[in-house]
């Protein structure tokens, strides 16, 4: 029986999944942020409505913008093709949208991304740890990067990806 203890835990502490955890957390990302873009783009007549351009913008070309945005760093970051560049812009959009939840605390945030205070904060943790970590082996950054090695000590840096 202690045998069955002591190889349990030394199995689950000693051997990772981080390439297939990468993979999922990717999948997952891109998911919900493409489902919060589709959930947008159905109510666009709705936002356009009620939100406010910016940036000089008007209120369709705002929200035209932020749903191509959404909708291809999602596809990136679920391919895995330029992750670490695709997860900048839904980070800053994410930082924008909590600060203005927390700040004003006005439905028209809640109208365009429908979510209110704490939700953009999952993904801007994600993000982060997407940012840090890399999209892994499985991601066609990595089938790209592999293509491009010449020399043993570029071979090494992607063996320990």
């Amino acid at each position: 029986m202690t045998g069955f203890f002591k190889n349990l835990f030394l199995y689950s502490a000693g051997h990772t999944y981080s390439n297939l955890s990468r993979l999922f957390l990717r999948l997952f990302t891109g998911i919900m942020f493409m489902q919060l873009c589709i959930r947008q783009s159905l109510n666009f007549e709705s936002l356009v409505n009620t939100y406010q351009g910016i940036m000089g913008l008007s209120p369709e070309g705002t929200i035209t913008v932020l749903l191509i945005i959404e909708l291809l760093c999602a596809v990136c970051i679920m391919l895995g093709l330029l992750t670490r560049l695709a997860v900048l812009f839904p980070l800053a959009l994410m930082l924008i949208a909590e600060n203005i939840i927390m700040s004003s605390g006005e439905s028209i945030t809640n109208q365009l991304f429908n979510f209110g205070p704490g939700y953009p904060v999952m993904f801007i943790g994600i993000f982060i740890y997407l940012l840090l970590a890399g999209p892994g082996k499985i991601s066609l950054d990595y089938i790209i990067a592999a293509h491009f090695t010449e020399t043993p000590a570029d071979e090494q840096v992607l063996d320990k990806a």
